[in-house]
């Protein structure tokens, strides 16, 4: 007798959900059929950077990788120390390699060892992006043998890029509706929108080479443009139509 009302009560709770699964499939069909605009939208927000990134390294060659590594340390201890007259915050200066490498000279395809380079990388950051000529000039003088790379960016680039994206929603949005009207129909609403690319483009970095002497007391700060940094952003909108 239990069998029978446990089977009994397990078919009534079949029966009762037959109905709801089947306005779901109703509804999703409907969805699916329904006439739909299909429109792409871009924003594109300018502003000028207001934090930059300066690589810098330092290297030492020598025979012996001890002699390499400590000339190496040196040079690196002064560009610390000369950029120590900025006043940037402990948390702006960031180690990205220290590397020690054997070099070869060959000769008649026979390999042999010139000696060692060493090699510290740094990166700085700087919230004034109008000293970065400055710090190029400072880091070259205390012995930098490379400047890779200068960076641009923005602080807050979350809140650019949400201004990108609001932008191409609403141009996706004006589309769809030109769209809707140029065949005498209107939008509904908006069923799906989806972010389908994002890119933030600084200004080109500047690559350049340290010379070998330091500069001289009188010479000009080395020039740097920060230009504009562009958060360009895509979307589609799928809206139905009535």
């Amino acid at each position: 007798m239990r069998q029978t009302l446990a089977t009994l009560f397990v078919l009534s709770a079949l029966t009762v959900a037959v109905p709801s699964t089947a306005a779901a499939q109703a509804a999703m069909s409907h969805a699916q059929t329904q006439d739909l605009v299909i429109a792409a939208g871009e924003g594109l927000v300018k502003r000028a950077p207001d934090q930059a990134f300066v690589t810098v390294a330092a290297e030492a060659r020598s025979r012996q990788p001890r002699e390499a590594q400590a000339q190496n340390a040196k040079v690196a201890s002064a560009i610390r120390e000369r950029l120590s007259v900025f006043n940037l915050p402990a948390d702006a200066l960031r180690t990205l390699s220290v590397d020690m490498q054997p070099e070869f000279d060959w000769a008649n395809g026979k390999q042999t060892l010139r000696g060692y380079l060493a090699s510290n990388v740094i990166e700085v950051r700087l919230d004034d992006v109008a000293r970065v000529g400055e710090v190029v000039d400072a880091v070259i003088g205390a012995g930098a043998t490379r400047v890779t790379n200068v960076r641009f960016t923005l602080k807050d680039m979350a809140g650019a890029e949400q201004e990108a994206l609001k932008r191409a929603s609403a141009a996706a949005l004006a589309r769809a509706r030109a769209m809707a009207e140029g065949v005498g129909r209107s939008v509904d609403r908006v069923v799906r929108l989806d972010e389908t690319g994002r890119d933030a483009i600084g200004p080109q970095p500047v690559m350049m080479r340290a010379m070998a002497a330091p500069a001289a007391a009188d010479m000009p700060t080395t020039p740097v443009t920060a230009g504009e940094v562009e958060v360009r952003v895509s979307v589609t909108l799928h809206a139905s139509l009535k």
